[in-house]
């Protein structure tokens, strides 16, 4: 076997091995059959503590998120700044340049 035949080999059996790696640490791991996949949940890696935990349920708890996910409603996006006023989104549409409209009217109409 010459070395180019050998490198071809190993890169065949590294493109073999290589997917069936990435369910190593995973809660799915690949089955025959029906169902396609089982479910191991000792292979799941938790790493927050249970402090960490009751301290998110105890901030959910004063900030109101907690009552609005129990009662299974959107939980509102939090603010992050400022909003523009009409007037300043009125002034960017007409400003913007030709493949920044062509790239908003993609998005708008789907292609």
């Amino acid at each position: 076997m010459n070395i180019r035949q050998t490198a071809m080999l190993s890169v065949i059996a590294a493109a073999i091995t290589v997917p069936g790696l990435s369910f190593a640490n995973s809660v799915w791991h690949p089955a025959s059959g029906e169902a396609g996949f089982t479910y191991h949940p000792d292979h799941f890696k938790n790493t927050k503590t249970r402090a960490d935990v009751q301290a998110e349920v105890e901030a959910a708890r004063k900030d109101g998120t907690l009552a609005l996910m129990q009662r299974n409603v959107p939980v509102p996006a939090k603010a992050v700044g400022p909003g523009k006023t009409r007037r300043q989104v009125l002034d960017e549409v007409q400003n913007e340049s030709p493949a920044a409209r062509r790239a908003r009217m993609e998005l708008q109409t789907g292609g």
